[in-house]
């Protein structure tokens, strides 16, 4: 297997990608021209091998996590690299010296896959088979559970039409993987969305510190959207599954709420979930990240893990996190 990997390594170069191996398994790949097309997000990134399966997490222009191992060569450690370690996690943070990597990028990269490891481990351990998959854009979570080693299936939710058309090429592939043209919410209408904003599309407009923040909510188009309740599209996403075990996961841009609301009493067929909770609200009308915990504390989640998504520079305050919660009771039974 090692031979055949260095074979795939000095081969690459040929289709237009250059390889910079680091050591059994472990490897930069750099796209160069329109030839290699490898979705592993822009520039270069780090593809790290692990039993046969492959796993990515780009953390902006030269900044790479590293999942186990360290950076080395044939000859020896690698020159140009310098890894952080992460905790005892076997994982490491690879800088390129010239970089200009900030704190902050670093440490919402290392939020951002400490975040991912962590559902992963919960889907794992709650014995998850369907996940609710609810502002899912053009699949990049639902990519991420793949390639982290969930198998179940993926029921994805996006309501606008440009990145719904790249949700469905994503998931044409994946048979266990069901997309819907909605937005989820509290009831089943017909609303406008705010577009333009890229992933921060909202039915919500920018509060006064969301357009501070972000000059992309300075113009913006709307659209047309379907909005559904969530306990009105159950039956049809878990159909064939005999024992559900359903995990929601939303990330609508200050609407998790009314997507949570639209569950009805069929909230309690979930053991987790994951919300986007603001603490610096981005959207007008949104609720704070106390009301939306409680909230899901009071159907009986429990945090799990908080991870923050954005900060400001400036000040170092986190903007929103990223919030685990699972239902304890629902966990498996241990000797």
């Amino acid at each position: 297997m090692q031979t055949l990997y260095r074979r795939l390594l000095r081969l690459m170069p040929r289709l237009g990608v250059q390889v910079t191996d680091l050591g059994p398994g472990t490897a930069v790949v750099s796209r160069r021209g329109r030839r290699a097309r490898i979705p592993l997000g822009p520039g270069a990134d780090l593809l790290v091998r692990d039993d046969g399966r492959y796993s990515v997490s780009d953390a902006g222009k030269d900044t790479w996590l590293v999942l186990g191992g360290e950076a080395r060569t044939a000859a020896g450690p690698a020159p140009e690299w310098t890894g952080v370690p992460l905790g005892d996690t076997g994982a490491r943070l690879l800088l390129d010296r010239q970089a200009d990597a900030d704190e902050r990028r670093i440490q919402l990269a290392a939020a951002e896959y400490l975040c991912a490891q962590h559902v992963a481990a919960m889907l794992e351990l709650y014995g998850v088979n369907c996940v609710f998959d609810v502002g899912a854009n053009t699949g990049q979570y639902a990519r991420r559970l793949r390639r982290l080693g969930y198998t179940g299936r993926i029921v994805s939710f996006e309501p606008t039409a440009d990145a719904f058309a790249k949700l469905s090429k994503a998931a044409r592939d994946d048979p266990d993987w069901q997309v819907h043209h909605c937005g989820l919410g509290r009831e089943d209408t017909v609303t406008s969305i705010h577009t333009g904003w890229k992933t921060m599309n909202s039915l919500l407009p920018p509060s006064d510190y969301g357009r501070d923040r972000y000059r992309r909510f300075a113009t913006t188009r709307t659209e047309e959207i379907e909005i559904r309740r969530l306990d009105g599209v159950m039956e049809q996403a878990l159909a064939g599954i005999e024992e559900p075990r359903s995990y929601l996961k939303m990330d609508t841009q200050g609407y998790d709420l009314e997507v949570f609301a639209g569950a009805g009493a069929r909230i309690a067929d979930f053991v987790g979930l994951q919300s986007e909770v603001a603490v610096l609200r981005l959207y007008e009308g949104s609720p704070p990240m106390s009301e939306a915990v409680a909230a899901y504390e009071a159907e009986g989640f429990e945090i799990t893990g908080m991870y923050p998504v954005t900060r400001e520079a400036a000040t170092g305050r986190v903007v929103e996190f990223d919030c685990v919660m699972m239902r304890a009771k629902a966990a498996p039974a241990t000797d």
